[in-house]
């Protein structure tokens, strides 16, 4: 369990960041696991599977993709029929591989749809760092395209500093703005793009802070705004009226020696309403979010079967 309290601790500590990420390194947790475990019998390794689940999804409340994915691996092991620790252990393997395959596979797909919606010339808007929204990005770059990236800083953390380096590396021209501009630079905008942590089952995403502004903003100014993101960060909590679970960080990240008596909220999160979303850009497609439900039970039923 070892290995599985280090990548939980480094989750909380953003040590890990984006939702993508978190989920892979939650997956190669449990391979350690199934590989090191010194379980005797089908229980105790069980046992041992459902401790590091409640580690992982403790380590950041709004982590469906992550929830999802430890989810998939111990469906798989629960289900079979084998009783040696060895054979359980090596489900885990096999069960991750697919997963983990399937998931580069969704994010090359999504590139190759969301990239044939940037034209020559275009200027792309974009929030805080998702690496679903960079691979499509560099793959319209690939395509030959040329186009331009307005980046915002995306405080407290300024993850936008990490897409600012990544499309600079690609070659593209890319500004760099203080959130409180996004107004201002939005109208020079061709098409805004962002990612997403979480998609509910209204078809709303929950997203960095700043997002909706972002969406309000790109909404006044009559630019398309489309989300970008796997379907699996699609949390099915939310069909049963579970509402996700907005991660309040520490203000310390906002202002270090603060003055006493003074309140600071950090807020990591938001929501960001479905009608403000032109198009979410998936593995399936692009498509209304409205029709979220039909399209996650299409591609992957076995969400809905998890507890």
């Amino acid at each position: 369990m070892e290995k599985i309290q280090d990548v939980a601790d480094r989750i909380r500590t953003l040590e890990v960041k984006g939702a993508r990420k978190v989920a892979i390194a939650a997956v190669e947790a449990l391979q350690v696991l199934a590989k090191e475990t010194q379980a005797k019998s089908r229980q105790e390794f069980l046992d041992e599977l459902s401790e590091a689940r409640e580690t992982l999804f403790a380590s950041r409340p709004t982590e469906p993709f992550m929830r999802n994915a430890v989810r998939f691996i111990i469906k798989e092991v629960d289900s079979s029929d084998k009783k040696k620790v060895g054979d359980l252990a090596k489900i885990v393997s096999s069960s991750s591989h697919e997963f983990l395959s399937n998931l580069e596979a969704s994010r090359n797909r999504i590139a190759e749809i969301g990239a044939k919606r940037i034209r020559d010339g275009m200027v792309v808007f974009t929030h805080c760092h998702s690496s679903t929204v960079t691979h499509l990005l560099r793959k319209a770059r690939q395509d030959g395209k040329t186009f331009e990236v307005i980046c915002t800083e995306t405080r407290p953390v300024f993850q936008g500093r990490i897409t600012a380096k990544e499309m600079l590396d690609l070659g593209v021209k890319t500004t760099f703005i203080v959130d409180s501009a996004a107004r201002s630079f939005m109208k020079k905008a061709d098409v805004a793009i962002v990612g997403a942590d979480v998609i509910t089952s209204e078809g709303s995403i929950i997203n960095k802070i700043g997002t909706a502004t972002i969406a309000l903003i790109a909404s006044e100014a009559r630019v398309p705004f489309y989300v970008a993101s796997e379907l699996l960060k699609f949390d099915p909590a939310t069909l049963w009226g579970e509402y996700e679970i907005i991660e309040e960080r520490s203000e310390d990240e906002v202002w270090t020696d603060a003055p006493e008596k003074l309140a600071v909220k950090n807020p990591a999160f938001e929501v960001t309403k479905r009608h403000f979303v032109h198009g979410l850009i998936c593995e399936e497609g692009i498509i209304p979010p409205h029709l979220i439900i039909e399209v996650i039970q299409r591609k992957y039923p076995w969400i809905f079967q998890l507890e």
